[in-house]
């Protein structure tokens, strides 16, 4: 293991960015292999992840394929795992270093502190002069950021003339999203509501074979709900989308409720789980029928609030 010393500044690269996207899914980029894969490293290189167990003692090997054919294994092992705050994993494979990767939540932005702590100075020069590992660095947050800049998430935004703690009962209650959920003139009928994190929420939509599914993840009353949505079977088998595209199965969405002098103002943020290329592709280039399906919901929302003073 790498030996810790009160002065490291000789032996360590450290790289601060703010890059222009929401924690959940710089997080998302950086825990799943299905998307790690296609940024990870400087540029030219692709990679190939055997293993990825993004938990403490979890094991880290890819093979990252150099631009000449060369192939690098490599093999960590994670020692830190923080949910949206901090991952730390021990590169075991030589050269020998710890990678301690901070983020901190900005709004729609996050601020990255990637820091490499090398076991000697004398590991470090050579690393830096042999294998140019400093400017490696810079190209792989280049690299993540243009990613991130392809995956962008589907947001929109609402204000509604109703306290927080009404906006969100509109969306703790079966009953009250039969009156508003779902696309403008398409009927809902709930199969199963329980609205707790690892629960379900399976509901039919007049006009779609397919149910659709949310499965909670957090909610902290009155300001976060975040779920899994994909389409189900009535009794909640996953299944592919009920149109003829190349949809992600799932995705993951977050509603923020904040309020201010009675006014509440609600966020939407969603993005693709584990997808192809072709579905994140989909995913994108129907944001603009997103904006105005979810529009029309949150039409149907204010009308529903407004009945209901």
């Amino acid at each position: 293991m790498v030996e810790e010393k009160n002065n490291t500044a000789d032996r360590e690269l450290i790289l601060n960015r703010t890059v222009h996207a929401p924690i959940s899914l710089v997080w998302e980029v950086w825990t799943n292999p299905n998307h790690l894969k296609n940024w990870w490293g400087p540029d030219g290189f692709s990679n190939t992840i055997t293993e990825m167990n993004v938990s403490p003692n979890g094991h880290f090997d890819l093979i990252m394929h150099g631009p000449d054919g060369t192939d690098y294994k490599n093999h960590s092992i994670y020692r830190e795992v923080i949910r949206h705050k901090k991952i730390v994993y021990e590169h075991i494979s030589g050269p020998r270093f710890i990678a301690t990767i901070e983020f901190t939540p900005k709004g729609d932005q996050t601020d990255l502190r990637w820091h490499m702590l090398f076991e000697s100075k004398e590991q470090f020069i050579q690393v830096v002069k042999t294998f140019k590992a400093d400017e490696g660095l810079k190209q792989n947050i280049e690299k993540l950021i243009g990613y991130l800049e392809v995956h962008k998430e589907f947001c929109i935004e609402r204000i509604f003339k109703a306290p927080i703690e009404k906006v969100f009962d509109a969306f703790a209650s079966a009953e009250a999203l039969t009156r508003w959920w779902g696309p403008v003139g398409h009927a809902l009928s709930v199969k199963t509501f329980e609205f707790k994190p690892g629960g379900k929420f399976i509901f039919a939509m007049e006009g779609y074979d397919a149910c659709g599914l949310f499965e909670y993840t957090v909610i902290d009353r009155p300001h976060t709900i975040q779920y899994i949505s994909s389409f189900s079977d009535e009794k909640g088998n996953k299944c592919k989308a009920p149109f003829p595209i190349d949809f992600p199965m799932d995705i993951l969405n977050t509603l923020s409720f904040t309020e201010k002098n009675g006014v509440t103002t609600l966020r939407l943020q969603g993005h693709p789980i584990a997808a192809t290329s072709s579905q994140n592709e989909t995913y994108q280039s129907m944001q603009d029928g997103m904006q105005s399906g979810f529009g029309g919901t949150f039409d149907q929302l204010d009308r529903y609030l407004d009945s209901h003073q």
